[in-house]
């Protein structure tokens, strides 16, 4: 084993962890969870734990986000735990200091990213995203085990980021900040409306539309190339240091996905609003409104 990793960028690819995978303080994660719309009824999540167990990487530890890295209090699903609670389930899965993490999931990338997100909220920097996930790994012609490795336990002791953060509130009271920007990261015809996918139809008054699948590549799942990312934030003026960018989604899941590409293109400090249309649709008394977006 190697003594250290090098601090990698914030994604890497299969060729980076393959080449890095027996170093001494690499942690590599899989942080997927499942989820299933069926056309006549809510939404399904499920752990990825089952699914984890016959096929990861090797050397995979398994992050429970829909347990372990959640309040199992909160009204919505996923929901952002207390600090203590979210150190301990890190330094059980021997994530901490002097760790370097790789985290992936076994579709999309989302969870990866939510898992990304959530570290750095906490105060963890030594975190990247394999790009193309499981896939992509498996299309590269790496092994994949069902072997679970043990952890080795190790002290987090990172300081929250409570900038990285939105909530209900922060988000009602910012809706006349002319300097902070909303941005829905859903499908056109959610964004607009037009579908029936949360208890109230619309989004939150002001944001503009960037839907999250555009940034990747279809038939690779990979990030579209940087400059292409940059080119298309730049147009929508994602960019300017002066606004305060906020993503949201339905869940607070794939609003981390554009947090994570607007990070790669020099946007470290993105803010997440974490459970989205899930509770704001949910009540009466907010506002939404239908139709183009503003930009």
């Amino acid at each position: 084993m190697t003594a250290t990793t090098p601090h990698p960028p914030l994604t890497v690819s299969p060729e980076w962890l393959h080449q890095h995978l027996d170093d001494a303080d690499l942690v590599v994660v899989d942080a997927t969870a499942h989820l299933r719309v069926p056309t006549d009824g809510p939404a399904v999540l499920t752990s990825g734990a089952e699914t984890y167990r016959p096929e990861h990487i090797p050397g995979a530890v398994f992050a429970d986000l829909l347990v372990d890295f959640a309040d199992p209090d909160a009204p919505q699903p996923f929901t952002a735990p207390d600090h203590e609670r979210f150190v301990a389930a890190a330094g059980a899965l021997g994530i901490g200091d002097g760790a370097t993490v790789v985290v992936y999931d076994q579709h999309d990338g989302f969870w990866a990213t939510r898992f990304w997100w959530h570290l750095r909220y906490e105060g963890f920097e030594h975190v990247t995203v394999l790009d193309g996930g499981l896939p992509a790994w498996k299309a590269a012609g790496y092994e994949v085990t069902d072997v679970v490795p043990e952890p080795t336990p190790r002290t987090f002791t990172g300081t929250r980021r409570p900038e990285l953060f939105r909530s209900t509130r922060d988000i009602a009271d910012a809706l006349d900040d002319e300097q902070t920007v909303l941005v829905n990261v859903l499908d056109e015809p959610t964004y607009r409306g037009e579908v029936d996918t949360y208890p109230r139809r619309g989004h939150i008054p002001g944001s503009i539309n960037l839907p999250v699948f555009t940034l990747r590549d279809p038939e690779t799942g990979t990030l579209r190339p940087t400059e292409e990312l940059r080119r298309e934030f730049e147009a929508v003026g994602l960019l300017d240091d002066d606004r305060t960018v906020v993503t949201y989604c339905g869940g607070g899941i794939a609003a981390t996905g554009v947090a994570h590409a607007l990070a790669l293109v020099g946007r470290d400090d993105i803010a997440v609003y974490d459970g989205s249309m899930n509770p704001w649709a949910g009540d009466p008394e907010l506002p939404l409104v239908t139709g183009d977006s503003p930009r």
